[in-house]
């Protein structure tokens, strides 16, 4: 299937594992102590909560989390693995992301002729887990290591669709 990225503005809350309140993008995003009972985020953890703008087809919209973290790089191409679960808050149905680790940084080893560096957010591969499912009604909720930045890209189906040829 071929998807096309989408660049919206979307509300983004970060609220620290030390935080009592949640810092609010917009003046209509509840705190999420409203929405469900998720759980603090645990020592060393932060919680990030992603809070989607509502879209006329939703099915045609999935959410790409992007967890990683800024460093310093040269030409060579960076990568992590990361260690996610999805799990669900016990009563309520609701699913929650736990990004446990990151795998070590893994490079590539070609040569670099100017030894130039720069600042790149290197991004986890998260696999199948970190494609998610567009949902306006509920926050995404994810729970990361502290040193660890997450981000999400949105992504959109083509409204053109082609036929399979039949042999």
């Amino acid at each position: 299937m071929k998807y096309t990225t989408l660049v919206l503005s979307a509300l983004f809350i970060t609220a620290s594992a030390n935080a009592n309140n949640v810092q609010q993008a917009a003046p209509d995003a509840q705190p999420l102590e409203k929405v469900a009972p998720y759980p603090q985020a645990e020592k060393g953890q932060i919680r990030h909560v992603i809070i989607l703008p509502q879209q006329a087809h939703e099915d045609l919209y999935k959410v790409e989390l992007l967890p990683g973290k800024t460093l310093k790089v040269d030409c060579n191409r960076q990568m992590f693995g990361a260690d996610i679960e999805k799990k669900t808050l016990e009563g309520w149905g609701y699913d929650y992301i736990v990004i446990n680790k990151l795998s070590p940084l893994a490079s590539t080893r070609k040569m670099c002729i100017d030894n130039a560096t720069h600042q790149e957010f290197v991004v986890a591969n998260t696999g199948t887990e970190g494609m998610l499912r567009y949902n306006s009604k509920l926050p995404i909720v994810v729970y990361a290591p502290a040193d660890v930045e997450v981000k999400y890209r949105l992504w959109q189906a083509d409204s053109a669709v082609s036929e399979a040829v039949a042999q």
